[in-house]
């Protein structure tokens, strides 16, 4: 009897069809979602960077009227990197030629006075910028905007900061959510209840559930977590009976890699020192715990070969999102002006 079960497996694992999630760039297309460029401190109006982004490079510049723009790199006149110029009012001035892009992505003015080509475009991304981030949506329209807590922003306070390069796609370190056996052996995470499978709240563009716990640091939590689209990560609730939250999203600098952006978001000070010590020490409390949890992670995901292959009970939730990630749009709308 074993001998027949044994071999009754080994038949379902060589019939087994197995479909992998698609990588980012395969097929020359890239996942619609929302991915983190920079932090806000690193552009200040009247400044430009440049960074790569997709299978190219972008620029992000603020202009007169203080808002981040994330748009290609390159002048459609010969190539120039734009990240060399400078800003113009709320324009992008090319150091090569002296032709000047508007917000929108068109070439209003060359340097020499020719009319400026009606092809003379940039991609204009969409671009949101919250809790200290710069992010830029990968299409034409954003299928789900980047949400807020549900304390309000104006009593907030975070900090926001970013981490190594990781070797594996963004979506890989969003599949680290739904993973409950990655949660509880990795991290040391307790539930004080059932795995939660059966409470996962589930949208068109991603999930989320809360769960009691005891985390592997020591500090017993409360956390509602999800993600949204294959790039977007975000927490919130209490550490100890202190509110915390985490806005966190993986950026996409070339396929096969990400870098991990995070703003650790606590109740603001009421002015008063006991406020401030508080502030603080919830900051720093966050911050020691996402540093802890990354170090856990970055040699696993660093060598990863990620292939579903033989999934488990304890996996419903992770194969409901593979399966999510299967079917999740992807284009490349920039692609003939990013690189």
């Amino acid at each position: 009897m074993v001998k027949t079960a044994e071999r009754k497996a080994e038949a379902a694992t060589r019939n087994r069809r197995v479909i992998d999630v698609p990588h980012e760039g395969e097929g020359g297309v890239f996942s619609e979602s929302w991915f983190p460029i920079c932090l806000s401190e690193e552009v200040k109006p009247g400044e430009i960077i440049g960074r790569d982004f997709l299978d190219g490079r972008v620029i992000v510049f603020r202009g007169e009227d203080g808002k981040a723009y994330v748009k290609t790199a390159y002048c459609p006149h010969v190539g120039a990197d734009l990240s060399v110029g400078k800003i113009v009012g709320n324009n992008v001035q090319c150091a090569f030629h002296r032709w000047e892009y508007n917000t929108e992505g068109r070439c209003v003015r060359t340097g020499i006075g020719d009319p400026p080509p009606p092809n003379a475009r940039l991609f204009n991304f969409p671009t949101a910028e919250k809790f200290g981030i710069i992010w830029a949506f990968n299409g034409k329209k954003p299928h789900w905007e980047l949400p807020d807590f549900e304390k309000p922003t104006e009593k907030l306070a975070w900090r926001a900061m970013h981490a190594d390069l990781y070797n594996c796609d963004p979506w890989i370190f969003a599949a680290n959510t739904p993973d409950m056996q990655h949660i509880k052996v990795v991290h040391g995470i307790k539930f004080k209840h059932d795995d939660p499978h059966k409470i996962v709240d589930w949208s068109d563009w991603g999930f989320s559930y809360s769960i009691h716990a005891e985390h592997g640091q020591g500090p017993e939590i409360h956390w509602r977590v999800g993600i949204l689209g294959t790039s977007f990560y975000m927490q919130q609730g209490p550490v100890n009976g202190e509110w915390l939250g985490v806005y966190a999203g993986f950026s996409l600098p070339r396929p096969g890699t990400h870098r991990p952006f995070l703003a650790i978001v606590v109740e603001r000070s009421d002015g008063t020192p006991e406020g401030d010590e508080r502030e603080k020490r919830m900051l720093d409390l966050g911050t020691e715990l996402l540093t802890i949890t990354a170090a856990e992670d970055k040699p696993i995901l660093d060598t990863i070969h990620y292939k579903p292959r033989t999934l488990t009970k304890g996996d419903r939730t992770l194969a409901r999102y593979l399966d999510f990630l299967r079917n999740y749009p992807r284009s490349h709308h920039s692609g003939d002006l990013i690189k």
